[in-house]
């Protein structure tokens, strides 16, 4: 019965994450193919519709608003339109988190937004990895972070959640590893960890 257990175990893990991954894609790509498609009918005739309109159409709306934002017009327009977004309570919180969470996954790995580094815990040989989000306190109120000190956000394992913590950025080791893995690595406790990260220089 033991053995039985292990064997589903091992094909729950394998079967899982595929089918939740495979789930969200077709979710995503439905909602699309149905919101845009029944969009474009109010358009276009039935005989220019074909399947994965609606995706296509979807790409090419994306693709569409991020040319218009290179435009200085654009990008006043859309402030104001955020401005007037964020002055609703609830929303705002809503809209703010969801934007900064992708506007830093959406950097560059080479800026030093969300560069993977290791912290060890005063008096222990512990180490825990994070990700430092801010360098730069000016825009911030006093004392929030002080002459030297970076933002480094730690997550938690196998939680939605996790610490944001201000510390001296030459206590800090810079890790040679993409975001994306370091992520990984952190929200699974190791477990789904990259054969190729390599530890890396100090900051």
């Amino acid at each position: 019965m033991k053995f039985l257990g292990k064997i589903f175990a091992t094909g729950l893990l394998t079967v899982v994450p595929i089918v939740a991954t495979l789930y969200l894609l077709a979710w995503l790509f439905v909602t699309a193919e149905t919101f845009f498609s029944d969009l474009m009918v109010r358009f276009l005739p039935m005989t220019f519709h074909f399947p994965g309109m609606g995706i296509f159409m979807g790409l090419l709306v994306i693709l569409g608003v991020g040319l218009l934002m290179r435009a200085w017009i654009f990008r006043a327009i859309f402030h104001k339109m955020e401005g007037a977004v964020m002055a609703v309570p609830l929303v705002k919180s809503i809209y703010s988190a969801i934007r900064d969470f992708f506007g830093l996954m959406a950097n560059d790995e080479g800026t030093d937004v969300l560069r993977v580094v290791s912290y060890t815990l005063p008096g222990t040989e512990a180490r825990i990895i994070g990700f430092v989000t801010r360098n730069n306190f000016d825009n911030l109120p006093d004392n929030i972070g002080r002459e030297g000190d970076v933002a480094v956000y730690f997550p938690m394992s196998y939680q939605i959640g996790g610490y944001t913590v201000f510390l001296p950025a030459d206590q800090l080791t810079t890790i040679d590893m993409p975001r994306e893995a370091a992520m990984r690595f952190a929200v699974t406790a190791g477990v789904n960890a990259s054969s190729n990260g390599k530890s890396g220089k100090s900051s």
